[in-house]
């Protein structure tokens, strides 16, 4: 039997702490085994408690969320991070993604789509709430009609295309689907695009798409 992940929830609301409480309750697969109400307190659990992922809102007092993120994964690596959100604003997202997030989702959320990014997040994956996706896609168009200049490399119009499903997560097979090609062709474009950007995972790989507009 799988050992549940342990959750650190984080934010300076109480009833949002207690919200997250009742929602994963029933959930086996996830035990909450601290809170704290800012950063810094979040800080001092992660010295005496055991952690896989933290589950943090971004606007707080003292250390908002971002700072937090950073210092997660500067003193433990290994630590997950899933950011709780009110807001989708393209510049706290691009902050939280180069603070090594996980996952994105706004607190407007459900208890499907929470359960969901935390096993997703719990098995290495990255997950993105779709209204925060769509706001990076933009990020992304933005870029490309304002900095076009800027772009590190070239990819080919196929490569573009498996490069944005790749950021929603599309798996080969999916990708396949959609376009009409093999597998075997998908997984070459893959190894393409990854060694073309010199990044290893689909964060590192957003990161770079966002900032060198390659979509």
């Amino acid at each position: 039997m799988l050992l549940a992940a342990r959750l650190l929830i984080v934010d300076d609301h109480q009833m949002l702490l207690d919200g997250i409480r009742a929602l994963l309750q029933d959930v086996p697969s996830f035990q909450i085994v601290a809170e704290a109400h800012n950063g810094n307190q979040a800080l001092e659990e992660l010295k005496k408690t055991p952690v896989d992922i933290v589950v943090t809102d971004i606007s707080m007092p003292d250390m908002n969320g971002i700072e937090l993120t950073q210092k997660i994964k500067s003193d433990y690596p290994d630590i997950k991070v899933l950011t709780l959100s009110m807001f989708s604003e393209k510049q706290t997202i691009r902050e939280m993604v180069d603070a090594g997030v996980s996952g994105y989702i706004l607190k407007n959320t459900g208890k499907e789509e929470l359960v969901g990014a935390l096993t997703k997040i719990a098995s290495g994956g990255i997950y993105f709430g779709d209204e925060v996706t769509n706001e990076m896609m933009r990020m992304m168009s933005d870029n490309d009609r304002e900095q076009e200049k800027k772009t590190a490399v070239t990819l080919t119009f196929r490569e573009k295309e498996i490069l944005k499903l790749i950021t929603k997560e599309y798996s080969n097979v999916q990708i396949a689907t959609e376009l009409f090609i093999s597998e075997r062709t998908v997984e070459t474009h893959r190894k393409n695009i990854f060694r073309k950007t010199n990044t290893k995972g689909i964060v590192g790989l957003i990161k770079y798409a966002y900032e060198y507009n390659l979509i």
